[in-house]
This record gives structure tokens, sequence and C-alpha cells, in this order.
């Protein structure tokens, strides 16, 4: 609604009737009508109105009438003039009739007193002869019903043909009446005081806002010069200038208007054209008709720029000048430039320019044809560049080689120069010439040089002496050559092989490593299983987020939801512990509680999340409740950290009891929104990187695969490998064959998990058999071999054994293998092979997959060989990070998909986040060093790292699944990414950054602007109201309470309460609110039941 076009009125009008008198509004939204005119009308108007086609409109006069009431609302309405449709439009008017009457009485008819809303200006000179505009209601019907004015006590002239009805009332202030104060007090400079006015029938009012008379000072003027044709921009300083209003305002420079171009605390005014150039003129700011102050020397026009070249060169796009000679007594300046090319006036970049260089004396004065001339000083390349710097040696020309801004470097010329002018000649002796360096049309002398020319030296010297050193040395090479050639060229020979293989074998690797890129690169969305998506039941759902991570795991008390209680005291405790839900539903009791927890020291971080986590269960039957406990602890919390100097760390880390509750409270809240919006994507992604990494090789025991996105998971050796399709057949479960694809390098267990994820795909992980409860038998003839991962045929290389794969057993492509669950009841033949492959494991545990780790013989070994010769066998594995970009191409599309469905505002956005990011933005408007920065990194820290990459790093968290080390790895690569989306800071790449980061560098950039638009986006939404919010929360609780383990968390809650028993009963005591409440009494008896206590209670 609010970007429909639409009319609203800035502030309710009283109107007078009888009278027309204009009627002013605003449009918003009025894009699509441009150019066209609207049709303004109500049911109370003589006849329709023509309005403006711009935004901000004003009607002409209109003229109102009704005889019924004394006051009556009029709402208009607005139609295209084209298609006589309606526009929406809150504008309204208040009607008022001073000839009607309420009720028939004896007294006559009187309008209300006149109320004076606002005056403008506030502030005005001592000596008065300005407008001030009086604003208000019920000032009379017409002209002749003002009778008086007064400003601060001072008679106002008023301005009859200015008045508008009722509304609006201007008058001319006189000057402030100057009381002479005693000797010893200063004379008042100042002063201020209400508006007052009377109209017609002794009715008056005074304004809430004083009039302030005070003297405008201006001091100084800035820039204090420009060309005489004007048009150069002034601003005036000084104290009190705002006084009056811009019309009140007129300045002049030497009895020229400078045009007021805008007006408060300081002034600008544009110059106007002067007859000549001046010496410092004075600067007159006049105020209404009598106060006129100057600026004395302030300002001085100066001669206009001219130009005195024409243009050295110019085409369609290029035109290039000699930038004229300025006063050189001045330092650095800045010049406005502009260009006219006929009537083409264009305004340029302004022209800075430099102090001239200066020189100092040159070191060396004695020259050759072959001298590099260095000549020193300051301030060469400021404004010049080596292409445009000349030097001449008399007559002669220098190349410039370089140009610096303390030295110049010439080549000296390679002939002998000539003095530059006959009289040069003759004031010079023989070969002293200047040197001169000239800048655009400047030109220095630096100094004399000596151009020594050196004799021609006889060759009969110059051939014995060039020759004999070189015979001498092709002697001595000769020698040393042959001396060594022969270890050189074997040497060469050597080098020469090595790096041939060194080349061969990078090219090798680098052609498979791309064709493997390419391969992979192919889309694959359809290997994807189309089975539902196996999302985790709430109860299990929220016990994996809240519990799992803790010390005990699955064993936790909480997901097991088992406790040791007698039979005769169950129904007890069960009745304690209900009066102990009663006493955490206390606010005061509850947040007491928490506050002496975490003042203990040894009341731990982990300690305080699983603590909330209990709570959270506790009181998940009054969410609304939970919630606003979590409120009051993160205003504190949020205080403390405003207090501390650092916001932004605020929710970074879950150390506090209400930093987990926040993230416990958004798992409750985003259930719903994991199963209908972001948890399709989310699993598919989960399952096209399951299935990319167990494309290729992964090792068991190293935990690394060909096919990975994190760089120390990646596999760095060239393995060998066929996929295998096997034809599987269940026992017991028909005769249907189901093809599994495998690779002849996967292990007996790899092969059992691909199996079972192909057979019981459609089965939920937890409902599938477990890889140690079937056994796989291979039946290549009329007899079976039970295959496993070591049995008496494993390999041993030295202390190592290698597990067995499909390869080692020989098994062929469409093989036929059994799946058969394992008995507790065997034959006496698989014991007994039971019992050689648990001899066979129990046997050595240095066992290996597919890369043997190097043990210390193998390093003793390496070391006594060449180190180059190591050098050569070693495998690059810089190569292999090709398959990084492999995979991260091939998920593109799954990712992308992952992170619009969490971060776009423009679809379903959860009300609890909605409401979340609204209570951040009120409460960063409550403190003054909360910036955007802060509020995005509070954002951030409470649902994108507190909840999203939690759930995208443990996707068993929301389904039914099982995560390997190997696609851990991966995931946790890609919430890396998220994580950096998420922030602000710039990340700089540079060859030492970690390979993830380099990844996805691309598409950063995207992702961040991705989250700015959701936070955007969310903002701009409708807010969610406390009431819809707790509706929400209720509904949640109504649905999913009754299956959590409520009464297990109690129980658990209160061993807190008992291990500090002593000092929660001391808080209790000390606070007035629990005294009143009995807390402590409760307290009390409730641990007499549970702890089974005889007290005097």
């Amino acid at each position: 609604p609010g970007s429909c076009p639409q009319f609203e009125s800035p502030e309710t009008l009283l109107i007078p009737v009888g009278f027309q008198i204009p009627i002013s509004f605003e449009g918003r939204n009025l894009g699509i009508y441009m150019g066209q005119r609207f049709a303004i009308g109500t049911e109370l108007m003589k006849h329709s109105e023509e309005g403006s086609h711009q935004w901000k409109g004003q009607s002409s006069n209109s003229q109102f009438a009704y005889d019924k009431q004394q006051e009556v609302n009029v709402s208009f309405h607005i139609k295209d003039r084209d298609t006589e449709r309606k526009i929406d439009s809150t504008l309204t008017v208040v009607l008022y009739n001073c000839s009607r009457e309420l009720c028939p009485s004896q007294q006559p008819a009187q309008c209300p007193n006149p109320e004076i809303t606002d005056i403008v200006p506030h502030f005005g000179p001592l000596n008065g002869r300005i407008s001030v505009t009086i604003k208000g209601s019920n000032m009379g019907i017409k002209k002749e019903d003002i009778k008086k004015i007064t400003v601060a006590g001072v008679d106002c002239n008023h301005q009859a043909d200015r008045y508008s009805v009722s509304t609006s009332v201007v008058c001319e202030i006189g000057p402030m009446r100057r009381v002479s104060p005693p000797f010893d007090l200063p004379v008042e400079s100042t002063k201020s005081g209400p508006v007052y006015i009377e109209v017609e029938g002794g009715r008056s009012g005074t304004s809430h806002v004083n009039f302030t008379y005070r003297d405008p000072i201006p001091v100084a003027v800035k820039p204090m010069k420009g060309p005489m044709a004007g048009g150069t921009v002034i601003t005036i300083r000084g104290e009190d200038l705002d006084t009056g209003t811009k019309d009140d305002v007129t300045v002049t420079i030497g009895g020229v208007t400078c045009e007021v171009l805008s007006f408060g605390k300081n002034i600008t005014c544009k110059t106007g054209k002067f007859r000549a150039p001046s010496d410092l003129l004075t600067v007159t700011v006049k105020y209404g008709a009598d106060t006129t102050k100057d600026i004395q020397t302030a300002y001085q026009y100066t001669e206009n720029p001219k130009f005195i070249q024409d243009t050295l060169s110019k085409n369609d796009t290029v035109l290039q000048f000699y930038s004229p000679s300025v006063n050189s007594s001045f330092d650095t300046q800045s010049l406005r430039t502009s260009l006219q090319l006929d009537n083409v006036y264009e305004e340029l970049k302004n022209f800075d320019y430099h102090p001239d260089p200066s020189f100092n004396k040159l070191a060396k004065n004695v020259i050759t044809e072959t001298s590099i001339i260095i000549v020193t000083g300051r301030g060469f390349s400021k404004a010049m560049t080596a292409k445009e710097a000349q030097a001449f040696v008399g007559d002669a020309s220098c190349h410039v080689n370089i140009l610096q801004d303390d030295k110049l470097i010439l080549d000296a010329p390679s002939s002998q120069p000539k003095a530059r002018s006959k009289r040069h000649r003759r004031d010079t002796t023989n070969n002293l010439l200047d040197l001169v360096v000239k800048f655009g049309h400047g030109e220095w002398v630096v100094g004399s040089v000596y151009y020594d020319r050196k004799d021609d030296i006889p060759l009969a010297i110059i051939i014995p002496a060039v020759i004999v050193p070189m015979l001498l040395f092709i002697a001595i090479s000769v020698y040393c050559y042959r001396r060594k050639s022969q270890q050189a060229e074997r040497e060469y020979e050597k080098v020469k092989h090595q790096l041939e293989n060194l080349e061969e074998s990078v090219r090798d690797r680098c052609k498979k490593e791309f064709t493997d890129l390419m391969i992979e690169m192919e889309d694959h969305t359809s290997d994807l299983s189309e089975a539902r998506i196996p999302f985790l039941d709430y109860k299990t759902y929220t016990d994996r987020n809240f519990f799992l991570p803790s010390k005990d795991g699955a064993n936790d008390t909480m997901i097991t939801g088992k406790i040791q209680i007698p039979e005769a005291r169950r129904a007890i405790v069960a009745q304690a512990l209900n009066q102990f839900s009663n006493l955490l539903n206390s606010k005061t009791f509850l947040i007491n509680f928490i506050r002496t927890l975490e003042s203990r020291p040894d009341f731990n971080a982990r300690a305080r999340g699983y603590f909330a986590s209990l709570l959270t269960v506790a009181l998940h039957g009054k969410l609304e409740y939970y919630t606003d406990i979590m409120r009051t602890l993160l205003l504190e919390l949020m205080d403390e950290h405003v207090q501390s100097k650092n916001p932004k760390l605020m929710l970074r880390r879950s150390e506090t009891v209400v930093e987990r509750m926040l993230c416990n409270w958004m798992s409750i809240c985003l259930y719903q929104f994991l199963r209908d919006t972001a948890g399709e994507p989310l699993y598919k992604l989960f399952k096209a990187l399951k299935h990319q990494v167990e494309k290729g090789p992964v090792d068991a025991k190293m935990k690394k695969a060909k096919y990975t996105l994190n760089d120390t998971g990646l596999l760095g050796d060239d393995v060998e490998y066929s996929v295998l399709t096997l034809q599987v057949l269940v026992h017991g479960e028909g005769p249907d064959v189901t093809p599994v694809k495998v690779l002849n390098c996967d292990t007996i267990t790899q092969v059992k998990e691909k199996i079972i994820d192909q057979v019981y795909r459609n089965l939920p992980y937890s409902q599938r058999p477990k890889v140690e409860s079937v056994a796989l038998e291979w039946r290549p003839g009329s007899t079976g071999q039970i295959l496993s991962d070591l049995d008496l045929t494993s390999q041993k290389e030295g202390r190592w054994k290698r597990l067995n794969t499909l390869a080692h057993y020989n098994v062929r492509d469409n093989a036929t293998l059994v799946l058969s669950r394992v008995l507790h009841t065997q034959s006496f033949h698989q014991h007994q092979d039971s019992h050689e492959e648990k001899n066979a494991l129990l046997e050595d545990d240095n066992t290996f997959h597919l890369v043997r780790p190097a043990d210390e013989i193998d390093e003793v070994k390496s070391k006594r060989g060449s180190m180059k010769d190591k050098a050569m066998t070693k495998a690059i594995t810089e190569i292999y990070l090709t398959r990084l970009l492999s995979v991260k191409g091939t998920l593109q599309q799954f990712v992308d998909d992952f992170f619009r469905s969490v971060l776009c505002s423009s679809s379903v956005v959860p009300p609890a986040v909605k409401y979340f990011f609204d209570f951040l933005d009120e409460q960063a408007l409550r403190h003054d060093n909360v910036d955007e920065e802060t509020l995005h990194i509070w954002k951030t820290n409470s649902l994108p790292l507190r909840f999203w990459v939690n759930i995208l790093r443990n996707p068993h968290f929301i389904f039914d699944v099982h995560v390997t080390e190997v696609v851990d790895a991966s995931l946790h690569v890609i919430s890396q990414t998220f994580m950096d989306a998420c922030t602000k800071t710039e990340h700089k790449l540079s060859r030492e950054s970690p390979s993830n980061k380099l990844l996805y560098a691309k598409e950063i950039s995207t992702y961040k602007k991705m989250v700015d638009d959701y936070y955007k986006g969310i903002r701009q939404m409708v807010p969610v109201s406390d009431q819809d919010m707790n509706t929400h929360l209720a509904e949640v609780s109504r649905q999913h309470t009754d299956k959590l383990n409520t009464q297990v968390a109690l129980h658990q809650l209160y061993q807190y309460a008992s291990k500090y028993y002593d000092v929660i009963i001391q808080s209790l005591d000390e606070d007035p609110a629990a005294q009143n409440k009995q807390l402590t009494l409760r307290l009390q008896q409730i641990a007499a039941a549970l702890e089974n206590k005889v007290t005097d209670l």
C-alpha cells in the first residue's frame, strides 16, 4: 500500500466557510501520472477544481457552503481528468461557520480565540523593519478584523495585502525598545518575547514560541578575490547570520549586488559583474530596511583570466592548450577552468598551479659525449612530465631520461655544442656553455658546463691494448673449458633429463585433471533421489539442536528421557516438579535464578548453554512467557555491551544463558520454515555433495577424497579406479536385484554403505540396517565368498596391511552380490570365517586403504637418496587443486539455491525473524553509539551465524541422515563462505589466502549483496505486533509441547537449584519483590519434597 499513488494532507486545515482560500496538499508515487492533470472535488464544493500535475500541488481558491453546524470534517476526492479514476487520498479539512450556533442561546455567536501555531522567522535584527509571518487559526475572517499585533512587546505593523483568511497574518516589526540599564550593567543585545494578536470582538491570542531580537555580526569572507566578470561564489561567516529570512537579506560588494544563494549559519552568494579591477572593497550585508553590517577590505575584483595561446591541436575528441601564466607570488593554488565553444559553455575540473621549480648548484660541470648529467632541486614533477621537459647545453638539446620531483637525469649531447647566440659566444670562454632547463614557458639557467672532447687515440696503441688482453682471456677460457667440459656435459644431460621428466609429469597431470574437470562439470541433477525428504519429527529436531552437542551426546538424559526415581516417590516428585514449574513461571524468581547462577564462577559456558536448553523445554508450554524473559535478559546484555564500548561483540558467542536461549528460540520458530521452504534446497545440496564425493575414490583411513571442496581433505595421489555396476540381491526380500554403482577401489564397508543407500533409499537413515549388521557375499560360481575389509588374504606392505577392496577380490562389472543380515546363530563355517577375520584384525592395527602413510623406515630410505631424485618423484599436490574447482562448479547451483532460500525477503520470511530484527532496530535507535555496521553484526550473530550455519554444518539436526567426515569437510567450506558473506569486512585475497576463500572469491560479493538486500527487505516489511507473535508462539506450544520431556527438564533444572541452593535463597531474601511473593518459602517447600527432607515447614 505504501508504494501506491496517493495524496495526503501534511496537517489538518481549518477553513472558514464563505471565503475563497487556497488548499495545499502533497502526493506520493505519482510517477505514472507525470504530465497529467487532476480534478479535485467534494460534495460541499460549489464546483470541481482543476489541480496541478506536480507532486506538491495547490488547488485554486475554493469556496465551501453549509449551514447546519458550527464545524464539520470534509474529505476530498481526486480524479484523473482523463480516466475519471479516483486516486487514494486522505485529504481532510475542518470547516467552521461562525454564523452558526451549536445550540439556541441568548448570547450572540462568537468564534474561538485566535490560536498561534508558529511564527517565521524566529529571529530579527535590533532595528526591525522585516516581515514576520504569524501562522495559526481563528485569526479573523477579513483583514479589517486584525486590531493589534505585538512581537516581543514591540508593535508590529499589519500588512493587510498579505493577509490569508484566519490562517496567516503578516506584519512588519519595529525596532527593539532599548532600556538604559544601571551604570554597572552591560546594555542588552538581545530580547525575546511572544507574539500577541488581537482581532475583532476583543478576542486575542499569544504564541507559545518566542521571537528574539538579536544583532547579526558578519566577520569574514572567503575567498577574498575573484574576476571582475563576477560569478564567484563567496561564503560569509560570522555570528547570528541566520537572523530574519533569506528574503530579508541583501549582500553588496562595492555597491554591486551579490546574489544570495543560501542562508543559514553562513551566507553564500554569487558576485556580480564589476566595472574594473579594484582594491579591497567593503562587503555589506543588509537585514531588512534599517540594519546594515559592513566587512571592511573584504573582497577584491581582479582582472579576468586571459587566453594567450590558441589550441595546439584539435580533433573530434581532443583539444590541447598551453596553460596561461599566473601570478607567482602564491603557493599552490587551484583555479576554476571553463571551456567555451561558440555558445556551448562547460565548467571543467579545477586546474592546479604549483610553485616554479628550484635548482641546486651542479655537482659536476665537466661533461663528455657519453656523460650523464644529473640536475637536482625540487618541484620538478608536480606539474611536468619527462616528455614535456626540455634541456639544452648551448644550442644542442639533451635527451631527458628520468624526471623525478627532486632529480632530472639527462644525456649529454653526442657532438660539440655551440653557444646559443653570438652574445653568448663572445661572453663565454672556450667550451664553457650554459645548461638550460625549459619547463613550458619557463626557462632556467642551471649553471655552466665544460664540454670536454677527448682527442683521438692512435690505432697503433688501441689495437695492442685490446687484442693482447683478449687473447689472454681466450686462452684461459679454453683451458677451463677443456678441463670441465666433460663434467659439465654429464651434469647438463642429467639436468636435461630431469627437466624432461618433470615437464612430462606436469603435462600428463594437467591434461588428466583438465579432463576430469570437464567431465565432472556436467549437470547431475538427475542423479539425486526423488524420494521424500526425511525430516526429523519435532522432538528429535529439538533434542539434537539443544542437547546433542552436550558432553553426553546421544546418551544425554534429555534425549533418552530416563531418570531414576523410586516407584514409591514418583507421585510426590511429579507434584513437586509441577510446583517447581509454577515457580519458574514467576518472572521475579526466574530472573533472580538466572542472575544468581551466572554470577557463580564454576557455572561455565557449557553449563550455561545446557541450562538454557533445559529452560527452553521446561517453558515450551508458555513460549510467550519464555520470549518475555529472553527480551528482558537481552536488554540487560545489550546495555552491558554498549556501556563497555564493545557493542559489536554482543551475541558473537553463546557465553550467556540468554544467548543460548535466543539460539533455541530461533530453532523453535524456524522449524516450520525449514520444512516448508529452506529444507528442500538444503537436502538437495547435501545429497548432491554426498553423491559428488562418493563418485571418486575416498580413503577410508585418511578420510580424504578425490572430489571435495576442502583442500586439507583432498586426496593428493593419483589413484587408478574404475566404476562397477553390481547386481545386488537382498536375502529374504524376493528375487529382484538392485543395480548399484560402486568403485573397484572401494573397501567392502564402503560398498556396503553404497548398497544400503541405494536399496533402502526410501527409508530414513535411522530405519536402515547398519553396516555392522549385514554381510556381503559374492557368488562368482557355485560357491559363495564372504567379503570383508580384512581377512587372511589381505595384502601386506612391510608393517602395513591394505584394506580389501573389490579389486582385491577381482570382482568384475555386473557381478552378483548378496546382502544378508548377520544372525546371532551362525553355522560353523561362518563362525570360522568370522574368527579368522577377527584374528586378522587383531594381528596389527597398521592398516591403510589407498595411500600408505610414511613410517620411520621409509623416511630413513628417503634420506639416503638424492634430494633431486626425491623432488622428481614427489607428487605435485597443487596440480590436484583443480578438482576443487570441478566440485565447486558442479555444486554451484545447489549452493546458490540454498542461499537464496534463506536470504530472500521477497518470499516467505518467518514472523520471528521480522519480530526480532525490529526489536534490534528499536534498541539500536535507543543507543547513540550503535551504528548501521553494529546493527548488521547483531542481526548476523542472531540468525545467520547462530542458526543457519549450525544447520548447514549439521544436516542431521533437521534430517534423518548420516554425515560422513569427508562430506562434513566440504560442508565446512560452504558454511565458511556463508559466514564470510554475512560480514562487512572486505577480504583481501593473496596467494597465501586459504583455498576456500579463493574458491568462492568471485561469488562472495554477490552473496554479500544478498545479505544486505535481505536485511533491507525485512526492515521494509509490515511489522509483526506483539499480539500476532504471541498468537504464533501459542500455536507452536499447543502443537508440540506434549511431545517433549518437560518433566525430565524440570527435574534436571532442579539439580542446579539444589547445587546452588544457599546462594539462591540468599538472593531471594535480599529481593523485596521476592519477599512479597514468598518465593523463598515456595522453593524451600519444593526442596523438602524433592529431596525427601524433614523440615520445620
